[in-house]
């Protein structure tokens, strides 16, 4: 393929995007093929000879798109979105374009300085507290991550380096000293780190990963499954009674199962009056906020209020993935650390392929020592393009519309107590309910049967696809209402599809 031929197919292509989208809503949310479909259509080895785009191309649509869920129909309600948007994609059509691994700031500058000004320009827009800039007075700033998972991850790794710098004194355990090797492997024995049963599942993995121990804080539905500051205090004092060191927690503003909002207030006023390591002394337990789908929202400034995010000049670090509800596509997890140093003691490990002048002489940002990878691609191009596209005033509305299409769904709900029960929300767009059935002598058991038959009857439609959870012990179907292409007329029709089916449901 030269040149001329990439026009020829790249106009192709882009007509294919921009007709998708136009007639999205024509195709099923959902792909109904089998598993291991594609490989009955596919030959079992590579070609031997090039193939002509033409007859590449007709397999997009022929054996590609079948197995597609269309995460950006109007019609998904189910997770919480994938965003995208057409500047997006032309930043992700130049990216690749452009294609290098930039894990040096000489490997491209623009790679690196792009990114630290539109991550400061995102802080700002978000009303994150100074410190998480790259020009504030703690030296902190963002990076672009894969996902909100990769993110816990890197924060975990920093937390047990500074946890364990912090611990182990140099002056009774010598640098390179076997005393210090051992004490170190002791210390991490004990540590522990902490997130709740509503906290997404990355804070797990990320323990298994780095092999510490993991604990997890029960909530429930009279805190609004949210972790409060005295339920806080109390697992601290527990875990250290066995003798376990806690030196990381995710706290959450958006939980996956309820949008809830851990109390950061709470927190905030545990950690200050730690008995043991109090907020800002060596060993103080690093807080991260992962803020990967509600984070977003925080382009509100009623938003920022609500959730008093000022509060998180309190916490090491944030993340908020662009590529959830601000219209950016996958990958865009945007992470915030206070001082950025505590990534680089962690994560700096350097080679002689690596020197250059720039970065020995302390001038410049090299993100490889921000991440777990080396290599990485020119993932804020896209972010500029989107933010100087919509700017804030467009993201605002984006956000306020669909906050409002989830409070009118939720008002639906309420104008038919004989059919549902909200269990929580709306929250951030997202409003969990379940089957009416508890007034009329059913038990629970008798409901979330009920409310499973619905869930699956609606999703069988083809027209709407929504995602369950379980609230202690009771089966719900969770609503988003945030996917970037869902207007009025697609709620008000997922809305008549529900009310159909459990009135079919109710009665049999």
């Amino acid at each position: 393929m030269d040149s001329q031929d990439f026009r020829e197919a790249a106009a192709t292509a882009i007509d294919d995007i921009a007709s998708y989208y136009d007639n999205l809503d024509d195709r099923n949310v959902v792909s109904t093929v089998e598993p291991g479909y594609l490989r009955k259509l596919l030959p079992s080895e590579a070609p031997v000879e090039g193939e002509a785009w033409a007859d590449i191309h007709k397999d997009i649509e022929g054996k590609i798109l079948p197995g597609i869920t269309h995460w950006q129909h109007p019609g998904f309600h189910a997770f919480f979105p994938c965003a995208t948007s057409f500047p997006s994609i032309l930043g992700e059509l130049y990216s690749a374009a452009l294609s290098g691994a930039c894990f040096n700031w000489i490997c491209s500058p623009a790679v690196t300085e792009l990114e630290t000004i539109v991550l400061d320009w995102l802080a700002k827009i978000l009303g994150l507290p100074e410190c998480y800039l790259s020009t504030g007075p703690t030296r902190g700033g963002g990076v672009i991550q894969g996902s909100a998972s990769e993110a816990v991850l890197t924060a975990m790794v920093a937390a047990r380096d500074k946890y364990l710098r912090e611990t182990v004194p140099l002056e009774q355990f010598p640098e390179g000293s076997e005393a210090r090797e051992d004490a170190i492997a002791h210390k991490r024995s004990k540590m522990v780190a902490l997130a709740t049963t509503a906290t997404h599942s990355s804070t797990k993995k990320a323990s298994i990963i780095l092999g510490v121990r993991f604990h997890t804080i029960a909530v429930h539905a009279d805190t609004g499954y949210s972790l409060t500051g005295p339920v806080l205090a109390k697992t601290l004092a527990e875990l250290r009674a066995r003798g376990l060191e806690p030196f990381f927690m995710t706290a959450t503003m958006g939980t996956t199962d309820t949008c809830a909002v851990d109390d950061f207030a709470g927190i905030v006023s545990t950690l200050k009056s730690d008995p043991v390591h109090p907020a800002g002394t060596p060993g103080e337990l690093w807080v991260h906020i992962d803020a990967a789908y509600a984070g977003s929202a925080l382009v509100l400034p009623s938003v920022r209020e609500q959730v008093s995010i000022s509060l998180i000049e309190n916490f090491h670090s944030f993340d908020m993935n662009m590529h959830k509800w601000l219209l950016t596509n996958f990958d865009a997890s945007c992470l915030f650390v206070r001082d950025r140093n505590w990534f680089i003691q962690a994560l700096t490990i350097n080679q002689a392929v690596y020197g250059n002048k720039a970065s020995e002489g302390g001038l410049v940002t090299d993100y490889r020592e921000w991440q777990i990878p080396l290599g990485r691609r020119f993932r804020s191009l896209k972010i500029w393009f989107v933010l100087r596209n919509y700017g804030v005033k467009g993201l605002q509305s984006y956000i306020s519309r669909t906050l409002k299409l989830g409070e009118e769904f939720a008002d639906s709900l309420k104008s038919r107590p004989d059919l549902f029960e909200i269990l929580t929300g709306p929250n951030f767009a997202l409003t969990v309910f379940r089957v009416a059935g508890k007034e009329q002598g059913k038990s629970d058991e008798e409901v979330n049967a009920l409310t499973k038959a619905v869930c699956e009857k609606i999703n069988a439609s083809g027209r709407m696809w929504v995602t369950s959870t379980v609230l202690d012990g009771r089966f719900a179907i969770r609503m988003v209402t945030s996917v970037s292409t869902t207007e009025k007329e697609h709620v008000d029709r997922a809305w008549k599809i529900l009310v159909e089916a459990a009135e079919e449901v109710v009665k049999a």
